[in-house]
């Protein structure tokens, strides 16, 4: 047999083994590659458990360093004051013309303020003032602020059964404005604004604070209300109409409708 006879008979082989190759099936693995898997899985594997150990050894070092926190009791607000720290104290300018409703309601005003608040009062004849200072006995850190807003209230010319909601109810405020700043009114044209605001006998003043659950005060040309952010916001959208000009009955009118949507609200 000559040399390409034997090549000859010997390429049939060699295509039935290229034709093998590749019609494998798509799932074997070669197995250089598997070895290297199987090498790479155990490297894996050992990085694993390096790394448990680790974290074990940390957790533990961490609770060998661990020191209880201590617990304390919970202190009130006079308790939390430092003892060292020093009386605070406000000072509420009396006008002239409260000078005398001031001197009547004494023992109005002082009655909640010391036995209600803790605090100590008194009224300064030289400055013509209330000054209110804290003491040993007060409890509450915010007292002194509410005593000067009663105080205050009062001074704008609220009465005291009205000035003392500002010491049991947090969502109280006093709201203040000119008469002018809603529309800019002189000599006639001004007071005539105010007696719309009043009305006769002060019937329109006293509709609005039913309808709205407020107190207002007239002082002249200038208007205060005392009550919560929504009622004093219905208020004061009433007084605004009345003063650009809007006649009292459409305001009555819109007050009833206030005052049903209130009361069914409430």
């Amino acid at each position: 047999m000559t040399a390409e006879t034997a090549e000859q008979a010997s390429a049939p082989d060699n295509m039935e083994m290229d034709m093998d190759a590749t019609n494998l099936p798509d799932n074997t693995i070669d197995p250089t590659t598997l070895t290297s898997r199987i090498i790479q899985s155990k490297s894996i594997q050992k990085e694993d458990a390096n790394n448990e150990d680790d974290i074990e050894m940390d957790n533990n070092n961490n609770n060998n360093n661990t020191v209880e926190q201590p617990t304390f009791q919970k202190l009130s607000a006079q308790h939390s004051r430092p003892t060292s720290s020093k009386s605070e104290y406000r000072r509420i300018r009396c006008p002239a013309h409260r000078y005398t409703p001031l001197r009547e309601n004494w023992e109005q005003l002082l009655t909640p303020l010391v036995e209600y608040l803790k605090l100590q009062v008194r009224f300064n004849t030289r400055t013509r003032s209330v000054e209110i200072k804290t003491s040993r006995h007060t409890i509450d850190t915010s007292s002194l602020q509410k005593g000067a807003d009663f105080i205050g209230a009062f001074m704008l010319g609220f009465e005291p059964q009205d000035a003392v909601a500002l010491l049991r109810l947090d969502d109280l405020f006093i709201e203040s404005f000119q008469v002018t700043d809603v529309k800019i009114l002189r000599g006639d044209h001004l007071s005539r604004a105010i007696g719309r605001v009043a009305g006769q006998d002060g019937k329109t003043r006293f509709a609005i604070e039913n309808a709205t659950r407020t107190r207002i005060v007239i002082a002249d040309s200038r208007i205060h209300l005392l009550g919560s952010y929504g009622n004093i916001r219905l208020a004061r959208n009433a007084i605004c109409d009345l003063i650009l000009g809007a006649p009292p009955g459409k305001v009555y009118n819109n007050m009833r409708n206030v005052a049903k949507r209130m009361n069914e609200r409430y």
